[in-house]
């Protein structure tokens, strides 16, 4: 069965003997946190340090998601590294693969899905928790790059499904804030325009808490490209969180 390998890590993986599905697989390494066994399977996640490069190592077994086109399941890395390749494509900023890998063993189904540390970078939840100690400059910056790229996932046709503040990675960068996203498996493509729209941003803003409304508008104004539509859009996401808050 055919492995990717990104040609960017290649070199780094074959100098430590890690450029195939079993090396992966073999080595050794402690989780960074409990083992998901929701699925029946089970799905890992370890750090991997090779000095000059780091990654996140994540291994599954029997750990399987099923949908219309594949109603016999496939492993959630798999859908994941599609998605991976699909944002890549269309020029949205989120975490790289270095190898994607899937075996099939007797009663057993693997998968293992190695993609570069976001090191340097910080979750919007770390600093949401410090909101009031940034300067208005910063969360200016920070507004402006978390609505950007809801843009531009939204106009590429992208839902990403769980558009949390723990899925979105910031990094200064000059005067502002450079953004990508992680946790790809969930995504769809948009079909219902400006309903998809809404669901997907109205998550982030109920768990923003620290955003004030004027800070919201901020945002808007920077997902749509103007100020034109903030109003409208305020008042569907309001109605959209008011109805879950009351279910």
């Amino acid at each position: 069965m055919s492995d990717f390998i990104a040609a960017e890590d290649r070199a780094i993986l074959e100098r430590h003997g890690l450029a195939d599905f079993d090396a992966l697989w073999a080595l050794k390494l402690e989780a960074v946190d409990e083992p998901n066994t929701e699925r029946g399977g089970w799905s890992s996640v370890y750090r991997l340090d090779l000095g000059e490069a780091a990654y996140y190592l994540k291994r599954q077994s029997n750990h399987l998601t099923r949908s219309l086109a594949r109603p016999f399941g496939e492993p959630t890395f798999a859908r994941e590294f599609r998605n991976i390749q699909r944002y890549s494509d269309l020029g949205i900023p989120a975490l790289q693969a270095a190898f994607f890998g899937e075996r099939r063993l007797p009663g057993e189904r693997r998968a293992i899905l190695l993609t570069r540390a976001l090191d340097g970078w910080q979750d919007l939840e770390h600093w949401l928790q410090r909101w009031q100690q940034l300067s208005a400059a910063q969360r200016g910056a920070i507004l402006q790059a978390c609505g950007e790229l809801a843009g531009r996932l939204h106009d590429a046709g992208q839902v990403h499904g769980c558009f949390y503040p723990k899925h979105i990675f910031l990094r200064e960068q000059g005067a502002g804030f450079a953004a990508q996203l992680i946790d790809l498996e969930k995504t769809s493509p948009l079909l219902f325009g400006r309903r998809d729209r809404i669901k997907d941003l109205e998550p982030l803003l109920r768990r923003a808490s620290a955003w004030s409304e004027a800070e919201v508008r901020q945002l808007l104004t920077a997902y749509l490209g103007s100020e034109a539509e903030v109003e409208r859009w305020s008042q569907h996401l309001g109605a959209r969180r008011r109805h879950k808050e009351t279910r």
